[in-house]
């Protein structure tokens, strides 16, 4: 029997603890030996990362009991945070530790405990490792190293290093052996060529982010394991850095194939598309690559916001296995001779840049607008795909599930905006005749970045109850080429506000949505769209902000960590030539605009966007008569990732919905919204 009931005050069974409970990935898989292994969330248990393995005969186990966390802190974003190997004694792996960010070598069945490999520093936020490739050989595992030189985010140096396997280092910094020099900011893990003669690595410099522009460096290995001849081999970091060349080439992944070549996906052409070079030919003087799929107009890389990410992996037989695609994603094999591209079947609209090869297995993780992110085995030479673990299981009936509906808006100057629509759905509810729905915009994070078309119970939680999400991939997003990547050059908090308008008036115009009760929400850069969207339009009835920025001159002058410290270079303008564009366009300079509700979710650790930013537009905020509510939390940092803060975000955004739309709700607690 189908209720009819106001839109907003349908009953779910999709309930916030069972939101929380599937809140999160699995990550990072990697194969080790027969095994393959990966980290995944557990919000029960303060939000760590385990690791875990898929034993031969399918058992899955836990690899380290808590309250180990297997996570880097490089970049604060982090990346591929262990290695790992057979040797006689059986598995060995090398891991970071999230607490105090050492790394540690483990051999599970030994019956020992994990022992430190590095020191720890007193000096600033100490030392942090990411992306190890072990070299058993030599008695190493070579990785980047973030070193803090002072107190201030910004006092850092990354360089190549290799760490003593046999816990040396533990102890002395002096025992570690750097590899590369500092003369790069920024820097990804060395990729060796399969004779052991040659290093490669990713390498890029502020003011420039990764997706703007790298160099490719390459390196000669001596017989003592050191790096000579150090070079540049691709890549061009753009006009804006010591060096650069032209507009800005991203070069976002390397791998060496089984012939010498180099493979790497550059964006040279307007599209992430995969390319290959002979370095003895470049060697001559002559460097030109080839591309291995050309003219697709897709992606086949993406930002690189992790250390470590992989979008393509070369197989024993010569053909990759690479993810791509426009705005959604698939599984291929490609041969790089013919260029001819065979795509994976199966129900996955997105496949995470975490790819691992074993023969001819290819293991990567992906998701469907039904199912959640699972491990998934290809075999190149069958085509079959198989999930393997992290299966999805329904956590309710998938009749609650929301129904997306991809589409193309038109914005200003007739520019197209891609967005996932959601509808609420409930098969046990209707709305009367007559009622248009509430919308609530969704704002992802990056901003370079996307989201994806994937089931998300956080958004079922939502669209059940009667309210509908309009999921923005406002200009600026990745997945549809440099072109409409760069649309925010120098237009952030114009271009994202405008494009989720656009969508906002777009539903509503179409009577798909109710004009006068329309939302909006994000996080970190998406909590900067909702703030300046709050403050620059009076097309919302409210908003929820979560982790944002909201004061763009202090996030470019110290209050954020390194790797983003000049990303409004770009995003905004130089701040030395247009600083009053960074107070025109911050939400807290204009809190005397804002007329609508709001909730404002901080964490207090942390410190890429952190609370002071809050606490500043708070004071301009009070007293002003416009209801609102701030909710922080101990213990989370840059989103969140435990049980019960995920519990306490979701019910408070969700009373903040029913008291600004006029719905009656008794089964979350009311949010006290003082003015």
């Amino acid at each position: 029997m189908v209720t009819t009931a106001p839109y907003g005050a349908w009953q779910s069974p999709v309930e916030s603890r069972t939101v929380a409970a599937h809140d999160g990935r699995p990550a990072f898989v990697g194969v080790v030996g027969d095994e393959v292994w990966w980290t995944e969330p557990r919000p029960a248990e303060g939000g760590r990362r385990a690791l875990v393995r898929r034993l031969p005969d399918g058992a899955v186990e836990s690899v380290l009991p808590a309250p180990w966390n297997v996570r880097s802190r490089v970049l604060e974003y982090g990346g591929q945070p262990w290695a790992g190997t057979v040797t006689a004694h059986g598995p060995l792996v090398v891991f970071s530790n999230f607490a105090d960010q050492r790394l540690y070598a483990y051999e599970p069945g030994t019956g020992a405990a994990p022992r430190p490999l590095t020191p720890l520093s007193e000096v600033g936020d100490g030392l942090r490792w990411v992306d190890p490739v072990l070299r058993p050989e030599l008695g190493e595992v070579w990785c980047v190293l973030e070193e803090f030189t002072g107190d201030r985010p910004t006092d850092v140096r990354r360089v190549l290093a290799a760490v003593p396997l046999d816990g040396s280092a533990a102890q002395h910094r002096d025992s570690v052996r750097e590899l590369s020099d500092d003369r790069h900011r920024f820097v990804t893990g060395p990729r060796v060529s399969p004779d052991g003669n040659r290093a490669a690595w990713i390498a890029w410099d502020h003011p420039q982010m990764p997706w703007d522009g790298t160099l490719v460096m390459l390196a000669r290995i001596t017989a003592k394991g050191e790096f000579a001849d150090v070079r540049p081999l691709v890549g061009d970091l753009g006009p804006a850095s010591p060096g650069g060349g032209g507009a800005g080439e991203s070069v976002a992944q390397i791998e060496w194939a089984a012939d010498g070549s180099l493979l790497f996906v550059s964006d040279v052409g307007g599209w992430w598309e995969l390319q290959s070079i002979d370095p003895d030919t470049a060697d001559d003087g002559v460097v030109a690559s080839r591309g291995l799929c050309p003219a697709r107009q897709e992606e086949f890389g993406g930002p690189l916001w992790n250390v470590g990410q992989r979008w393509f992996l070369p197989l024993e037989n010569g053909t990759l296995a690479a993810i791509h695609g426009r705005g959604t994603s698939t599984l291929g094999i490609l041969d790089p001779v013919s260029g001819e591209l065979v795509d994976s079947a199966g129900p996955w609209t997105e496949w995470a840049p975490a790819l691992a090869v074993h023969g001819s297995r290819v293991i990567g993780i992906a998701a469907g607008p039904h199912s959640s992110y699972e491990i998934v085995e290809l075999d190149a030479c069958t085509g079959r795909t198989r999930v393997i673990a992290a299966r999805h299981v329904d956590a309710v009936d998938p009749a609650y599930y929301p129904r997306p509906q991809p589409r193309t808006f038109t914005g200003p100057g007739g520019r197209d905006i891609h967005a996932h629509v959601y509808p609420p759905h409930n098969p046990e509810f209707a709305a009367p005749e007559g009622e248009l729905p509430p919308y609530v915009m969704w704002a992802h994070g990056g901003p370079t970045g996307h989201a994806p078309l994937v089931l998300d119970l956080e958004l079922a939680y939502f669209t059940s109850r009667g309210i509908g999400v309009a999921v923005v991939n406002y200009g600026g997003s990745t997945g549809y080429g440099r072109e409409y990547r760069e649309r925010l050059r120098g237009q952030w908090g114009v271009v994202d506000v405008e494009d989720c308008a656009a969508v906002a008036r777009s539903l509503a115009d179409e009577g798909s949505a109710d004009r006068a009760r329309l939302a909006i929400r994000g996080g970190s850069a998406g909590g900067w769209t909702t703030g300046a969207s709050l403050t620059s339009t009076d097309l919302y009835a409210c908003g929820t902000i979560s982790y944002p920025i909201l004061d763009l001159a202090g996030w470019a002058t110290g209050e954020t960590h390194d790797f983003e410290s000049q990303y409004l270079e770009s995003l905004v303008g130089p701040f030395a030539e247009v600083p009053e564009r960074y107070r025109e366009r911050s939400p807290l300079h204009r809190a005397d605009r804002i007329a609508a509700p709001f909730l404002l979710l901080q964490g207090m650790d942390d410190v890429i966007c952190p609370p002071v930013q809050c606490d500043r537009f708070l004071t301009e905020v009070a007293g002003r008569g416009i209801p609102h509510a701030y909710l922080t939390f101990a213990g989370e940092g840059h989103g969140f990732r435990r049980a019960e803060t995920i519990v306490r975000a979701l019910e408070a955004e969700l009373s903040l919905y029913s008291q600004t739309f006029g719905i009656t709700r008794d089964d979350i607690p009311a949010l006290e919204l003082r003015t």
